[in-house]
């Protein structure tokens, strides 16, 4: 029996052999293959890099506390976006999610940040600018993927889930407004106990980008003030009060 490893280093020398059927229709594989210390200014990080037998995209973790065997590991699945995250796009809330998102698990006791490479819901850049040029004619996010020949989301979550595996993390709290995500990592047989909104004001370039989520790809975003029962496993995350004793430092 493989003995239970206790830092994040020794999931490397783990996975130096790690073969296995793989996760989803692709029977995709990941090792972890490297680990390093990453200071930010949202906190104190560590950043795993992954491998993966599908293609040549690396993902990493951003990890923040001992994850390791842990249950309810607030998590964030972010997936890339290079004019949001990099360039400041105002045209999406990517850059405002993830920056809030380091900053909410760098208070807690722990947490991981998954960065995906799936640029463009998973089109890719060269077509998500494509699908820009269809938005400035007029058609929302959803019309501008099918146009081009894709499903409203290309993304899938198979290398997330195990990601979250490798990690040995035993159950996650998503910080997520996408039920796909949730339904997706159960999917994988990754248990989810619970949501932790993540809602971004919008600005006036992205508000019909981010309405457009919520009317047609079903994300939990409501700007029209509608009133909604309480979600079961939606804690609501209020600025300055920890969710419940111990979670976040003083």
């Amino acid at each position: 029996m493989q003995e239970m490893p206790k830092t994040l280093h020794d999931l490397v020398e783990r996975d130096r052999v790690h073969e296995c059927g793989g996760f989803g229709p692709n029977q995709l594989c990941v090792r972890v293959v490297g680990v390093a210390d990453l200071p930010s200014r949202f906190g104190d990080f560590r950043i795993v890099a992954f491998w993966n037998n599908r293609d040549t995209k690396e993902h990493v973790a951003m990890v923040h506390g001992d994850i390791l065997n842990a249950p309810d590991v607030p998590m964030r699945l972010h997936s890339e976006c290079l004019t949001g995250d990099v360039l400041g796009s105002l045209r999406c809330d990517c850059r405002d999610q993830l920056e809030e998102a380091m900053r909410i698990l760098g208070r807690m006791e722990r947490g991981v940040l998954l960065y995906l490479r799936q640029e463009g819901r998973g089109i890719g850049l060269i077509n998500k600018i494509r699908a820009y040029a269809l938005q400035d004619k007029g058609l929302d996010t959803v019309e501008a993927n099918l146009a081009l020949g894709f499903r409203d989301d290309e993304r899938d979550y198979a290398i997330a889930a195990h990601m979250i595996q490798s990690l040995t993390v035993q159950s996650v709290r998503l910080l997520t407004n996408n039920p796909s995500k949730i339904q997706q990592l159960e999917q994988y047989g990754i248990r989810v106990t619970g949501r932790i909104p993540h809602i971004m004001p919008p600005n006036s370039h992205n508000r019909f980008y981010l309405e457009t989520k919520g009317r047609r790809s079903g994300h939990f975003i409501d700007f029209a003030g509608k009133v909604h029962l309480p979600e079961q496993g939606d804690p609501v995350l209020v600025e300055g009060m920890p969710e419940t004793e111990g979670e976040l430092k003083a």
